[in-house]
């Protein structure tokens, strides 16, 4: 990482630091589109100060952090003395940092891969392919959209635990592009504790470590997983000083029964606000495994060649479709976009997701003061803002797939195909 990267790391963490520490961090952090009910600073706060008064947090429904984060955070506060904030900044640099390394060695292995297939490609697919200036480009555009999204920005300066989510996610892609297993099981079973849907990640990660594909090989993957998954409850058991196991039904429990009907940028409230009681278990289980297991087995098929890309897209699918999403989770699958520089070609829905991104983005707050504040909306004009935004970010993500299935098209069969002597148009439906 060379001097001129080490400038805009700098400006980016310091952007952070002055607006967490200013009013604009508690005016950020009080945002329902930046905090929610799991990722909550004040949670947080409440739930290290009973833990350091030896009090069970999960007694109530305030607390929904696991015990080892709880600890850590405590202590991190009890050493820092009032800089806290500092930390997530830190992470949320680390995080820049960690994807600028997994952008090169993606690139890397791109173009070595490229040197094997090159023989079998057309000839007019000169800019489909990864060229050797992308190692420095493409890194660079991945730090710049991570770095200085307003997005992400907002979501460090509101101090939101998303920062650290974002951090254990970022670890687990190195982990899958630079093969290291250890490091990528331990990222995503701390990841799944705290927020459930990263669990979908053992899908690319099957891909990656097991190249024979191979079921038995598949289950080891599994099976790793789970005891890791052991090890860690029993571990966050221990610092709960064996008085209870009721961090599960307050981490795990809360996101997957979805107990608390705050307003957010995801789907989840508006439906379960309107719901009948009698059908709320039939539609919970439906929108679970829509955040879940529905795409998880088409895509693995699909994208088993490329299971970066799997992963990308498995991301951005749970930020969408998660119980309690937030913008910090939508900044980080939007930093990966530039992974897929050479797709962008084919991407045909620019300029419509942009419209859809920054209308509804600048709508939310003015229909939740219209809502809340001026008393002259009501829960439906907020939600549109949110339907129009996710729908927006499926059409990004639907988008970056079929673009990446027209371009390994075209790589082996040419940009141009004639058909009865004229020139025929590639049109995926």
């Amino acid at each position: 990482m060379n001097k001129h990267t080490v400038k805009w790391l700098l400006l980016g963490g310091a952007i952070r630091l002055y607006l967490s520490t200013s009013q604009w961090g508690g005016i950020l952090s009080n945002r329902v589109e930046i905090s929610t009910p799991l990722n909550s600073f004040k949670r947080v706060q409440e739930g290290m100060y009973l833990l350091k008064n030896n009090i069970n947090p999960y007694d109530g429904d305030m607390v929904h952090e696991i015990p080892i984060v709880l600890w850590f955070l405590t202590l991190a506060a009890d050493f820092l003395k009032g800089w806290l904030p500092l930390l997530y900044v830190v992470a949320d640099i680390a995080t820049a940092c960690i994807l600028y390394n997994v952008s090169k060695i993606f690139v890397r292995n791109k173009l070595q891969y490229q040197t094997k297939e090159a023989v079998h490609y057309a000839k007019d697919t000169d800019e489909l392919q990864y060229q050797p200036k992308d190692e420095s480009n493409i890194p660079f555009l991945v730090l710049m959209a991570y770095l200085f999204n307003p997005l992400s920005i907002f979501n460090c300066a509101g101090l939101t635990s998303t920062v650290f989510s974002n951090m254990f996610l970022s670890l687990a892609l190195y982990a899958l592009v630079d093969y290291r297993v250890l490091l990528f099981f331990i990222c995503v079973v701390i990841e799944a504790h705290r927020n459930l849907y990263p669990v979908v990640l053992l899908a690319p990660a099957a891909l990656v470590f097991n190249k024979d594909k191979k079921l038995k090989k598949i289950l080891h993957v599994i099976a790793f997983f789970v005891v890791l998954s052991v090890i860690l409850a029993m571990l966050n058991y221990m610092l709960m000083g064996k008085q209870s196991w009721n961090f599960v039904d307050g981490t795990l429990g809360f996101i997957f029964f979805y107990r608390d009907l705050q307003p957010n940028i995801g789907l989840f409230w508006y439906f379960f606000t309107e719901m009948f009681e009698h059908f709320r278990t039939m539609f919970l289980i439906t929108f679970q495994m829509n955040a879940t297991v529905l795409y998880l087995v088409p895509l693995s098929l699909k994208l088993r060649k490329e299971p970066i890309l799997l992963a990308t897209i498995l991301v951005g699918l749970m930020s969408i479709f998660r119980a309690y999403p937030c913008v910090g989770d939508v900044a980080f699958y939007l930093a990966l976009l530039p992974l897929w520089k050479r797709s962008w070609k084919f991407m045909v829905h620019n300029f419509i997701v942009f419209g859809f991104f920054v209308v509804s983005l600048c709508m939310l707050p003015a229909l939740w003061h219209l809502w809340i504040y001026s008393g002259s909306a009501n829960a439906n004009f907020y939600f549109g803002a949110t339907l129009a935004f996710s729908t927006g970010q499926i059409f990004l993500v639907t988008d970056l797939l079929f673009a990446y299935v027209k371009r390994e098209f075209c790589l082996y069969n040419g940009q141009k195909i004639v058909v009865q002597g004229k020139e025929a148009k590639i049109v995926l439906g």
